[in-house]
């Protein structure tokens, strides 16, 4: 690991690329205006990117169209696909110190999680779905003598990747993966808050191998390039992660055009039920803390309502208090950093907002808050004696915000778990199996952990119910995800 000095002289030494990737080069919006990109933590300009329109959406588009029609990656063998996302895993991890680095800039997070976590995520996410390329087979149909049906699976045409601002290389090859190697032309839109790691993931690309048109970026607001491509008669697929409100629009949009599949990770206010017989209560309260202020709370599967017995809540949230002072927000450049800045200085107003929201619906602050000066930063915050029909018990923060809510038994604390329209994640900590396995059962979540909270690797989806959403990322469901499921029907005749 580099010292905090080393990654100031990388960062002095950085030529940050800032144009849209269009068909294999890069290139400037055909309007020749430009986005300013700020450093949250330090509220200074960083450079300019390009503020991508929807012309310039339109020429991606038949430039992706036209590499899917021509074949060379579409039809090519699947060992070829195999090599050439290999590559280009290989070419993220080689350059994982500059990827790290713009990450950094870009975001305001930990300078050591983007170069132990993010980026070495990212490139294991594309390598994984190498590596299953030729490990997804079809079907063949248990039909009567004379009939031989079987099914495939064909790559769906121009798929539009839209990812959000939070984990932006590593949500982007979630994506990525299982859309390239099932043989589609990829266009990646990046927040206009963090598209500087996919900027430079054009000239990996060309280096890799991959054809041009078939991965390109489009830089710009989500309003302007986002819209552009979700109302796109040309392209057949959005892989989209962000709000909850925003995937609603993007629905509405294929709904006015021409039905593109939308799959979509939206938001999140998790559940993280801690009972009277869990075993281990430290263990429990710093993954509570982690699990709810890493990445400075900006995770859609954060534990933000923490569930606890009423026998055990103060003595555990007194727990948490303690775990929590391993996340004081630091220059995130520094590398015993363990949480850097919010995403901006917008964000950090509504997560302040939201925090004197409940205390005046009745809850108790018992730490955190607001941290003066230069930068986006805000302090991990529990909220404890908070009631779930409280809006900050409802509504997505996506902050470092805990809400402490009591309960009594078991069915309480279901029913307030399940009294929420999302439905990404949930956890519980007991050492009673039947309990375990009865509760697991009736969480509505995508994913519910035990004993744990947020682990996981490329093996399982990840994805939510109710309003969190209706896509997986992650696994071998993805890669059906950026298919067509095709049934071929043949009648053999003596």
């Amino acid at each position: 690991m580099k010292t905090q000095e080393q990654w100031i002289e990388l960062q002095n030494s950085l030529n940050i690329e800032n144009r849209a990737f269009i068909n294999g080069e890069y290139t400037l919006a055909i309007s020749g205006q430009m986005l300013d990109v700020i450093n949250p933590a330090t509220d200074e300009t960083l450079t300019e990117i390009a503020r991508c329109q929807e012309e310039d959406v339109d020429l991606a588009v038949t430039c992706a169209r036209q590499a899917f029609q021509a074949g060379e990656w579409s039809n090519s063998a699947p060992s070829h696909r195999k090599a050439v996302l290999s590559l280009f895993a290989d070419l993220i991890d080689e350059h994982r110190e500059e990827l790290a680095l713009l990450e950094t800039l870009d975001t305001g997070k930990p300078i050591n999680h983007s170069v132990s976590t993010d980026i070495p995520g990212a490139a294991g996410s594309l390598r994984w779905y190498a590596e299953a390329i030729d490990k997804v087979y079809g079907e063949v149909a248990p039909t009567e003598k004379d009939v031989h049906a079987y099914i495939s699976h064909q790559p769906i045409g121009v798929v539009a990747a839209v990812v959000p601002w939070n984990f932006p290389l590593w949500l982007a090859c979630w994506k990525l993966g299982p859309a390239l190697a099932a043989g589609n032309s990829v266009i990646l839109k990046p927040s206009e808050k963090s598209s500087l790691t996919a900027i430079f993931l054009g000239k990996l690309a060309n280096q890799a191998g991959l054809p041009r048109g078939v991965f390109q970026v489009i830089t710009g607001f989500g309003h302007e390039a986002g819209d552009a491509l979700a109302k796109h008669h040309d392209v057949d697929c959005i892989a989209f992660t962000g709000s909850t409100r925003i995937a609603g629009q993007l629905m509405v949009r294929s709904g006015e055009t021409n039905l593109k599949r939308v799959f979509a990770e939206a938001g999140g206010k998790n559940a993280n039920i801690v009972f009277e017989d869990c075993d281990d209560l430290d263990r429990a309260a710093a993954e509570t803390a982690g699990g709810c202020f890493y990445n400075q709370g900006e995770v859609c599967v954060a534990a933000t309502r923490l569930l606890v017995h009423e026998s055990i809540k103060d003595q555990f949230v007194e727990k948490v208090i303690e775990a929590s002072k391993a996340f004081t927000p630091k220059d995130p450049m520094d590398t015993t950093c363990s949480m850097g800045a919010l995403i901006d200085q917008v964000h950090k107003a509504q997560v302040l907002e939201y925090i004197h929201l409940g205390q005046t619906e009745g809850a108790t602050l018992r730490c955190g808050g607001d941290v003066d000066g230069k930068g986006a930063f805000v302090e991990p915050t529990i909220l404890d004696n908070v009631d779930n029909k409280m809006r900050v018990a409802q509504e997505e923060i996506f902050g470092p915000v805990l809400c402490v809510i009591p309960f009594k038994d078991e069915q309480e604390a279901i029913a307030i778990a399940n009294d929420s329209k999302y439905g990404l994640g949930a956890a519980l900590w007991s050492s009673n199996i039947n309990r375990v396995h009865r509760v697991a059962k009736q969480l509505q979540a995508g994913s519910v952990w035990v004993n744990n909270y947020n682990e996981g690797d490329m093996t399982v989806p990840f994805g939510g119910f109710k309003m969190s959403g209706n896509g997986r990322d992650k696994s071998l469901h993805a890669i059906e995800k950026f298919t067509e499921t095709k049934t071929t029907w043949i009648r053999l005749h003596p």
